[in-house]
């Protein structure tokens, strides 16, 4: 079994790190008003989001790991399908 502590750890890094990307995605998005950068702020937006509402589900509510992971999959899915979408807007 996993340690608790190294899952935290690693959430709480992925947060910090997604939270960064997203931040500095917006600024750009803010300064430009560009479609895409809006897209690619929404999509590593969803992905932060999902790792840390996976996190939460697991270590603090302590639902199933199995929806937790689910939760996150569909969010890092959608995150991904919408940065794949930022990198084709105009």
């Amino acid at each position: 079994m996993t340690h608790p502590f190294i899952i935290v750890g690693l959430k709480t890094a992925t947060l910090f790190l997604g939270g960064m990307i997203t931040f500095y995605a917006f600024r750009a998005y803010k300064r430009t008003h560009s479609p895409a950068l809006r897209a690619l702020t929404i999509g590593f937006g969803a992905i932060t989001v999902g790792s840390l509402l996976a996190g939460a589900m697991d270590q603090v509510v302590g639902l199933n790991r199995q929806l937790a992971l689910i939760v996150e999959s569909g969010l890092t899915a959608i995150g991904f399908g919408v940065i794949l979408y930022s990198l084709y807007a105009e």
